[in-house]
């Protein structure tokens, strides 16, 4: 019985030492990091801007979420309505008659300042529904001022220049306190972080984007 029990332990000392080597020697599996979003390809051309009416008066009850149905997924704003009526009510008017329909994100920035922009028809940065308004809701003059999931309505810079035109920030930014800013992101933020890590056509941090982001349709509620 004493033989048969060292036979034994001798067999699972040998065993032992013959797979132990072998499982350190494995690589041990690095698990990918998936990107979870899966963007359609669509070909989106430069058209002329819609002609849209401007509103003449102020929704009584604003829209309190937009939502951009894009090629990439669906992202979801919150509206800051009683800090920038004047402005919600003029976005309302233009997505409501389509006229950001089947347009894409011309443009990227992902140094200094973290945001993709959106809103010109004509994918050039210069395109604009034909008529300017106030400034809302602008922020103090501080750093990150734009914080991630902010989106805000670019212009020339000067007062009184928005459009149509906006941007959405992707991650914490400092901006000059010049931007109208009507809305929070509360979901979908990833579909920016993934056109951002695709970066600029050419490279550089600042031009249009290597990956398509294509607004088809939007909807206001």
């Amino acid at each position: 019985m004493l033989r048969r029990h060292l036979g034994l332990s001798l067999s699972l000392s040998v065993l032992t030492g013959l797979l132990f080597p072998i499982f350190l020697s494995t690589p041990v599996a690095q698990a990918e990091e998936k990107d979870p979003v899966k963007c359609r390809q669509i070909k989106s051309v430069a058209q002329t801007p819609k002609k849209v009416t401007p509103p003449t008066t102020l929704l009584k009850r604003g829209p309190r979420v937009i939502t951009l149905q894009t090629n990439c997924g669906n992202i979801e704003i919150k509206t800051f309505f009683r800090d920038a009526p004047v402005t919600l009510t003029v976005l309302a008017t233009l997505m409501n008659a389509g006229y950001y329909n089947r347009t894409s994100c011309h443009r990227l920035t992902t140094d200094g300042i973290y945001v993709v922009q959106c809103g010109d028809p004509t994918a050039t940065g210069m395109g604009d529904p034909g008529f300017r308004y106030k400034d809302e809701n602008l922020p103090k003059a501080e750093e990150e001022n734009y914080p991630r999931g902010t989106v805000a309505m670019a212009n020339s810079g000067s007062p009184g220049t928005n459009g149509s035109q906006f941007f959405l920030v992707y991650n914490d930014t400092t901006l000059g306190p010049n931007y109208t800013i009507w809305g929070e992101i509360t979901s979908g933020i990833e579909i920016l972080e993934h056109i951002a890590k695709g970066g600029v056509k050419g490279g550089g941090a600042d031009g249009t984007p290597l990956r398509n982001l294509v607004i088809q349709r939007v909807v206001v509620r």
